[in-house]
């Protein structure tokens, strides 16, 4: 009689735990049923071109390539050509200079501009606003408008500078010296509006008991500024810092629109340069191995920034 028991109250038992799982797994099932567009999404339109760009850069891939759906593997030689060419170490280089210029004055500016905004005068909403026009306007297009204003013959700034009694005659996009510096201003113009709005948003968070404290402590502007902005800070300004350099370091329609890389290759940049591999020169492999290095030094950024904000968790 005892086994009979026994083997009922397992089966019971077992009965209960089954019962128990089940909605227990349906949740965990419609939980996946939300996450699996967006992976697939991710494996369709990010996963797929990430592995076919890195397996083209193995590839003699031409534009017969589209034809006969031949692409021999021919090893290191796309990745040997692309990092013996010259012109990969000066886009390189023109890369991290034009970032780094970049984002420094985007940033400066847009956090000056956010601390002043901070306080209240007339207008201080319609000036916002107006301040948002250049992130508004599609990147070609101001690239394009800068181009006519920076002509060295008939542009509005020489004839500015020539109305006040400067040297109007500043080959601001012809010369290989002033070009990229150029771009670079123009790109900090475009960038201001967004580096504004994230860092304004992010002062309205700063609690004002910190600033009365200060007050009362009788430190200076400045040195409230240093001691209670800038650390409370510190969260927006990473991610207002990440999100430039991965908007900024593959720009390629602005410098398309004001100098097509020029001149003299002096604001040639990688995103550039992936472009004049692929469509202009039609060497698909070497485009595709420019391609790859851009990701990879944005996977690197990505890999410093979660191990810093790591650490500053810690």
């Amino acid at each position: 009689m005892t086994t009979p028991t026994v083997t009922a109250r397992g089966a019971a038992s077992a009965a209960g735990l089954s019962a128990a799982a089940r909605p227990r797994y349906r949740r965990r099932l419609a939980q996946w049923g939300f996450v699996a567009p967006a992976v697939l999404f991710m494996l369709l339109f990010f996963g797929y071109p990430l592995v076919r760009n890195v397996v083209m850069s193995f590839q003699h891939y031409t534009p017969k390539t589209f034809f006969s759906g031949e692409a021999p593997l021919n090893g290191f030689d796309n990745w040997s050509a692309v990092f013996r060419d010259a012109l990969f170490g000066k886009a390189l280089w023109h890369t991290l200079v034009f970032t780094a210029g970049s984002l420094l004055g985007q940033f400066c500016a847009g956090l000056a501009l956010a601390v002043f905004f901070t306080r209240r005068f007339p207008l201080n909403g319609v000036l916002r606003s107006l301040i948002l026009l250049p992130w508004l306007v599609p990147m070609v297009v101001s690239g394009i408008v800068w181009r006519r204003i920076l002509d060295q013959d008939t542009g509005v700034l020489n004839s500015f500078l020539d109305t006040i009694g400067l040297d109007g005659h500043t080959p601001w996009l012809t010369s290989p010296h002033m070009a990229l510096l150029s771009v670079i201003l123009v790109n900090i113009w475009i960038g201001i509006p967004f580096n504004m709005v994230i860092l304004y948003g992010g002062l309205q968070e700063v609690p004002r008991e910190l600033y009365e404290a200060a007050a009362l402590d009788g430190a200076s502007a400045w040195r409230t500024f240093r001691s209670v902005t800038l650390p409370t800070l510190r969260p927006v300004i990473t991610v207002v810092l990440v999100l430039g350099f991965m908007s900024t370091v593959k720009i390629l329609d602005l410098i398309l629109a004001l100098t097509d890389g020029g001149p003299a290759d002096a604001t040639q940049t990688l995103g550039t340069l992936t472009y004049q591999n692929s469509f202009v020169r039609l060497d698909f492999g070497a485009g595709a191995v420019v391609g790859n290095v851009l990701i990879l030094i944005s996977a690197v950024f990505a890999v410093l920034y979660l191990r810093a904000n790591r650490t500053e968790g810690k």
